[in-house]
């Protein structure tokens, strides 16, 4: 018996000094791994990747930005129905532990031993606690010891962080397919609803996803999915978190996924939105843009914008059925009997919504039969409806072939060509034959007191080609640029009703260079003709003389001004728009005449904040006096002070409005009085009708458009800015005014509106025929002799003559004027 109690403590001794080996061994080991560890502490200090969001200024959401889409959601805005889904599919003891669970981690022991040597990965039993710790800290290393490392850290966190704080960052953070990161992004993703909106089954299937998202695809795997969806649904009424009858009602629904679209939001607002990111990566750089969280509310007004669109549009695609011709279809395939399937391959413009790809399958004399390409269904599947139609002769005239309009249908397709066509507006379930215009153009649309730009068009379509005509291409205005040689001449001096020789002129351009004739548009000249008449008719003569007696540094320096050139060269034919510039900066100089001559920065964001709401960026730099005032104690009303640098006098900014107001009633752009209020604007083309542009305003709205090809040639003759351009201006401002009473232009006070004769430019007396109401600032008034600039005496003077005189210049025998 004594032998057997010494026997007994002798094992006692040996087992009690090996299982203080084995103790030192371990904490030593753990002491090891411990000294590694990252520290948990920065959790706390956790920024995701978060996607940045563009919004229109009406709120509609315009784009989403991200290298990670997620939206970081406080764990009070998480739902508790859909945390208490992730906790049953994930960690159902997690409130209970101590950020490792043991009885998990005994099974995935007894499973790892039984799967040595079979190749199978081992069993996770990680809690919510211990994949926060691998997703932040750690690596995705199967090993031991990551799983060692992996429970030390998350007894750790347990003791730094409530079990909310965890849950949210692991809400947060899971990876969850389809692109998206977090509860919040993968519920736009799935189903296009905040989480809020989610019902029990979608909660269930979100859950589903963090242990392998590729297995459970709604598409792919939707079997798998949909079981794992209900599993999760199963331990939500095990817990007790639903009733059985909540549980069986969710069970029943069918796996509905609606995959949100990345990329633009508003389909007629590419150029703008791409724009606008170019923006916020030149000011906070493309990280910040796509990780940073930014809350981007731009100047867009949807509306407006998806006018502008569809008046350039059908713009460009009048001049293109007027003066093109057809130039082949889009791609010839093979029309067999499934004639879906080739078609469906090809890629068509997503930007062109009424627009379908179609193949020809028959042609007759007078109409042919299309199939329509088929949609994609949301599984990214091609549907198997099989839609035809009919394209008449009669819709195609337009396809000039070798010149002449088609006889028959042959004359333009054959079967296996795709095309595009869009379904007729007059006789539905016909369709008409459409091509994507050879020519382009823009519009730029803004307010002209803030220079907030409210829609912007760089093309036809983004889709064909993302260049932006509107801000990136730098063309010659052509006449659109006189009013500012005549603004700089109002602003020195000279008056509407100051008189310009329009005569044959040569300018001497330097030694060993020809001598420049400038001439009018049509070859003829006109004699002496008033300011008000040179702008109206778009005199090149008269606005070369005027430039030549007012000096081209002048011009140069008002040009610098208004932003149309940074550096102008001071030559003559500057005068007359020969310089290149943008559309942006053609519509921000105009905006700046239509306000009373503040200078505007044009600009496509109101105001930029981060993930924390804090306003980073601003655009209205007007100063609020009196705005920071807690409570009202009889004090006045805040005002702003608009410090912006006045580059035009007002009263002279009026004159040159009165001016142009002419343009529109008697000159080259008559075609914008269809408009129905006032509108002062300026027409321009360049030499061989490359440049065709119409830049006009509003009391409300400043606009530009411009036509032409992305590489200059001639657009035909008569393809002016008033034939192409000004009709697109119309369409345009008649939709975003309609229903808005029309304004008058406002006079600055203290300018004096004399009548005068409009063809002399003396004073005339109220009534009398051929007479005008002309702005004259204070202390200057219609001259009473006849000075004609650019006809000089024998002294090198300006010609002074009677008014009986200078009336019969004009009206006389009819000799070289």
């Amino acid at each position: 018996m004594k032998f057997l109690v010494k026997f007994f403590g002798y094992l006692f001794g040996i087992g009690a000094a090996l299982g203080l080996l084995v103790a030192a061994g371990v904490w030593m080991y753990l002491q090891q791994v411990s000294e590694d560890l990252p520290d948990y502490t920065a959790l706390k200090n956790y920024e995701p990747p978060v996607m940045t969001r563009f919004h229109a200024a009406d709120g509609t959401l315009m784009a989403e930005y991200a290298s990670q889409r997620r939206m970081f959601l406080p764990i009070q805005a998480i739902p508790d129905k859909l945390k208490q889904a992730y906790i049953s599919a994930e960690d159902k003891n997690f409130y209970k532990h101590l950020g490792i669970d043991p009885e998990g981690i005994a099974r995935a022991v007894v499973r790892y031993a039984q799967n040595i040597g079979t190749g199978r990965r081992p069993e996770g039993a990680s809690t919510i606690t211990q994949q926060v710790a691998k997703n932040f800290l750690l690596t995705n290393e199967v090993s031991i010891e990551r799983k060692i490392k992996e429970a030390i850290l998350s007894l750790r966190i347990e003791q730094a962080y409530t079990k909310d704080e965890i849950l949210e960052l692991y809400l947060n953070e899971i990876y969850l397919g389809l692109g998206a990161y977090g509860v919040a992004a993968a519920s736009l993703v799935y189903f296009d609803k905040s989480v809020n909106e989610l019902s029990l089954d979608e909660m269930a299937y979100l859950a589903a996803l963090p242990k392998a998202p590729n297995n459970y695809h709604p598409f792919r795997q939707t079997d798998r999915a949909i079981a794992r969806r209900n599993w999760v649904i199963d331990r939500m009424v095990e817990n007790g978190y639903v009733t059985f009858e909540e549980g069986e009602e969710a069970k029943a629904k069918p796996l509905t996924v609606k995959p949100r679209d990345t990329g633009s939001k508003i389909y007629s607002a590419e150029y703008f939105t791409e724009e606008v990111r170019r923006e916020v990566a030149d000011i906070f750089g493309e990280k910040r843009l796509y990780e940073g969280g930014l809350s981007v509310r731009s100047t867009l007004d949807p509306k407006l914008q998806e006018q502008a669109r569809a008046s350039l549009m059908k713009g460009l695609i009048d001049f293109d059925h007027k003066r093109g011709k057809w130039r082949g279809p889009v791609t010839t395939i093979e029309a067999g009997a499934d004639w879906g399937v080739p078609l469906g391959k090809v890629e068509a413009l997503e930007d062109l919504p009424e627009w379908k790809l179609a193949v020809v399958l028959e042609t007759g004399q007078t109409q042919a039969t299309v199939g329509i390409q088929p949609e994609k269904l949301v599984s990214g599947r091609l549907s198997d409806e099989r839609k035809t139609g009919k394209l008449s002769l009669d819709t195609m005239k337009w396809a000039r072939v070798n010149g002449r309009a088609p006889a028959s249908v042959p004359d333009v397709l054959k079967p296996g060509d795709v095309v595009y066509v869009e379904e007729s507006k007059v006789a539905p379930g016909a369709f008409e034959l459409r091509q994507i215009p050879e020519v382009s153009g823009a519009l730029v649309a803004m307010d002209p007191y803030t220079g907030r730009v409210l829609a912007l068009v760089g093309g036809f379509s983004f889709d064909q080609s993302e260049f932006n005509r509107a801000t990136q291409a730098y063309r010659q205005p052509g006449s659109a640029f006189k009013p500012f040689v005549y603004a700089s001449a109002l602003d020195n001096g000279y008056t509407p009703s100051s008189v310009i020789m329009d005569a044959p002129l040569e300018i001497s351009q330097g030694p060993g260079l020809p001598t420049w004739s400038p001439k009018n548009y049509g070859g003829k000249f006109y004699g002496p003709s008033t300011l008000r008449t040179g702008i109206e008719k778009s005199r090149n003569v008269m606005t070369v003389q005027l430039a030549q007696d007012l000096g081209m540094p002048i011009v140069a320096e008002y040009a610098k001004r208004f932003g149309i050139y940074d550096n102008m060269l001071p030559v003559l034919s500057m005068s007359l728009g020969a310089g290149e510039t943008t559309v942006m900066r053609m519509t921000a100089a105009f905006a700046t005449i239509a306000n009373g001559g503040r200078k505007i920065q044009p600009t496509l964001i109101d105001r930029i904040q981060d993930r924390y709401g804090r306003t980073i960026f601003k655009h209205d730099s007007r100063i609020c006096d009196g705005c920071t005032q807690d409570a009202w104690q009889g004090q006045d009303e805040p005002t702003l002070i608009d410090d912006r640098e006045q580059v035009l006098d007002p009263m002279t900014a009026y004159q040159i409005t009165s001016m142009m107001e002419g343009v529109v009633q008697r000159g080259t752009a008559r075609r914008v009085q269809a408009v129905g209020r006032p509108v002062a604007g300026k027409t321009g083309t360049t030499n061989d009708e490359k440049d065709a542009w119409f830049v006009g305003y509003t009391p409300e709205l400043a606009v530009g458009v411009f036509v032409g090809y992305d590489t200059p040639r001639p657009m035909g003759r008569g393809a002016t800015g008033g034939a192409i351009a000004a009709p697109i201006f119309t369409d345009f401002v008649k939709q975003a005014e309609a229903g808005k009473p029309p304004v008058e232009f406002r006079v600055p006070r203290g300018l004096q509106l004399i009548p005068i004769d409009k063809s002399t430019g003396l004073r005339a007396a109220a009534g009398d025929p051929n007479t005008i109401l002309e702005a004259f600032k204070p202390g200057m008034a219609p001259p009473d002799s006849y000075s004609v600039i650019g006809f000089q005496d024998t002294m090198g003077a300006p010609h002074t003559v009677s008014p009986e005189a200078g009336q019969a210049v004009l009206s006389g025998t009819g000799g070289l004027y």
